[in-house]
C-alpha cells in the first residue's frame, strides 16, 4: 500500500511508544501524547486543529471506505501512516471491540487557566469548573454537555480525572476537540481567575443558604463549580462562591455529578436563548 508503512513486529519503536502511551500515564504525560481510538473519534480529531503524529490501522479496517478515505486524507496532510497486524493492534487498543484505527496525537501544551479567552464573547461567558471530579465517564460527559450548550470553557481542578485518558475521550464523543479547557488548576487560581474576569462564582452544594438553580440568573458571566463525587466542592471554593442546589422531589439522595451539571447547563441555555422573543 502506497505511502503506508507495514509493521509486523511488536518491537517496532512506534508500536512500543504507542503501547507505552496507552498503558502508562507517566510516559504519556512525559511524551505529551495521547491516543484516539475508533473511526468516528478519529474523523472528529482529523477535522480539528489538533496535531496528529501517526495513524495506525489494520488491513481489515483499511478495506472500509470511510477508514480508507480518512487515512488518505491524513497522508495527504503529511501524517505518517502505518498498517499493523491484528495481533499488534490488540496491544494498543483499549476498547473491547476495536475498529482497527488509532491516532497518536499531541496533547495541547500549556493549556493553562490564563490562556482561556472568555472576554469579548458575544454572549456572557459561562464556564464549568470540576473540583476533583475523578470518574472519567463523568468528566467526559460534562465536557460533551458543555460543548452541546455552547459553554465558554471547562476548567479542571487538580485531582480531576486526566482529560487525555481513553475513557474520558470516548465519553466526550469528540467534544474534547471543540471546547476550550484548562487543567491542573488550584482552587486559589480559580477564585482569582473569576475575579479578574468579572465572573460570578457559583458552586453546586447542599447548603442551608443555597438557592435553587432555577432562581439564579444564569445569563450573567459565571463559573459554576461541581465537586468530587463523594465529598462535593471544597470548603475553600464554597467560602468564595454562591451555593446553588438542584431541587428534587423523589427519594433519591443525590444526583450523579454529570447529571447535575447537565441540569444546570440546560437551565442556563434556557435562560439565555429559549426565553428570548
Amino acid at each position: 500500500m502506497k505511502n503506508i508503512q507495514e509493521i509486523t513486529s511488536a518491537a517496532n519503536p512506534l508500536i512500543r511508544l504507542t503501547s507505552a502511551v496507552v498503558h502508562t500515564h507517566r510516559r504519556a504525560t512525559k511524551e505529551g501524547l495521547f491516543t484516539v481510538e475508533g473511526l468516528r473519534l478519529a474523523e472528529t480529531a482529523a477535522s480539528s486543529d489538533w496535531k496528529i503524529r501517526h495513524v495506525l490501522v489494520t488491513e481489515r479496517a483499511l478495506s472500509g471506505e470511510r477508514t480508507r478515505a480518512l487515512v488518505d486524507t491524513l497522508i495527504a496532510r503529511g501524517t505518517n501512516a502505518a498498517c499493523v497486524t491484528e495481533a499488534i493492534f490488540s496491544t494498543i487498543a483499549e476498547t473491547e471491540h476495536p475498529q482497527g484505527i488509532v491516532l497518536l496525537m499531541e496533547r495541547k501544551r500549556g493549556v493553562l487557566l490564563d490562556a482561556l479567552c472568555v472576554r469579548g464573547q458575544a454572549d456572557a461567558p459561562l464556564c464549568i469548573a470540576l473540583d476533583r471530579v475523578q470518574d472519567p465517564g463523568n468528566v467526559g460527559t460534562i465536557l460533551r454537555t458543555a460543548d452541546a450548550v455552547g459553554a465558554s470553557a471547562v476548567i479542571l481542578l487538580r485531582g480531576s480525572a486526566d482529560v487525555y485518558s481513553g475513557k474520558v475521550i470516548r465519553a466526550t464523543m469528540g467534544s474534547l476537540f471543540h471546547i476550550p479547557f484548562a487543567e491542573g488548576v488550584s482552587a486559589e487560581e480559580l477564585i482569582r481567575f473569576a475575579g479578574s474576569e468579572g465572573m460570578d462564582l457559583l458552586a453546586a452544594a447542599c447548603d442551608a443558604n443555597a438557592k435553587p438553580h432555577f432562581s439564579e440568573d444564569l445569563c450573567r458571566p459565571a463559573i459554576i463549580v461541581f465537586g468530587n463525587e463523594a465529598n462535593g466542592v471544597s470548603e475553600e471554593i464554597l467560602t468564595a462562591a454562591e451555593p446553588v442546589y438542584i431541587p428534587m422531589r423523589g427519594r433519591a439522595e443525590s444526583l450523579n455529578v454529570a447529571t447535575a451539571a447537565t441540569a444546570v447547563l440546560y437551565e442556563a441555555l434556557r435562560q439565555r436563548f429559549c426565553t428570548q422573543t
